[in-house]
């Protein structure tokens, strides 16, 4: 498991004293708020202690106490930022994107795979699963009718699949 997550992009700077724009990529704003750091690298490196996130229509503005002018800000920008999860909480039934990529997708009652997870969307209703095998691609919906368990010890979730999701005709 990734112990440093991808959170967010800085898209630009926001005023003069340091504050950036950030595109967060949480559920929610809430969970920023209960980080006090962020990092600049995936590895934990490069550590900017957070004194302040509010909201900004769907964005978040952040002011770190390292970045203190325009020109400091300004270094982020188009920067990804990444947290430690062990820094936050989240909810029991809850789950990082980053530990779903590369599951196998397996057929409950047959044992099946259908391939891994490449990558997750969401388009509003629910998540979607990108699932590759060879050459092909599927798109999964994470509904609870679909999804019978994810198993991250093991890397597999389990479903039980709709009618025409895997059929070739």
């Amino acid at each position: 498991m990734q112990q440093y997550l991808e959170i967010g992009k800085v898209n630009n700077t926001h005023g003069l004293k340091g504050e950036v724009k950030f595109d967060f990529w949480c559920d929610d704003i809430s969970y920023l708020k209960q980080l006090k750091t962020l990092y600049t690298d995936s590895e934990g490196k490069g550590a900017l202690t957070l004194s302040c996130v509010r909201p900004q229509k769907n964005i978040a503005i952040l002011k770190f106490a390292e970045i203190t002018t325009i020109e400091q800000a300004e270094e982020l920008k188009g920067r990804v930022l990444f947290c430690n999860r062990d820094d936050a909480q989240i909810d029991e039934d809850a789950y990082y994107i980053a530990d779903i990529i590369g599951c196998a997708v397996v057929d409950s009652e047959t044992g099946e795979e259908y391939g891994k997870i490449n990558d997750v969307m969401n388009y509003g209703s629910c998540d979607i699963y990108e699932v590759k095998k060879d050459k092909k691609t599927y798109l999964v919906p994470a509904t609870p009718d679909i999804i019978i368990e994810i198993d991250f010890e093991n890397e597999k979730v389990m479903i039980k699949p709709m009618k025409g999701l895997f059929d070739e005709n």
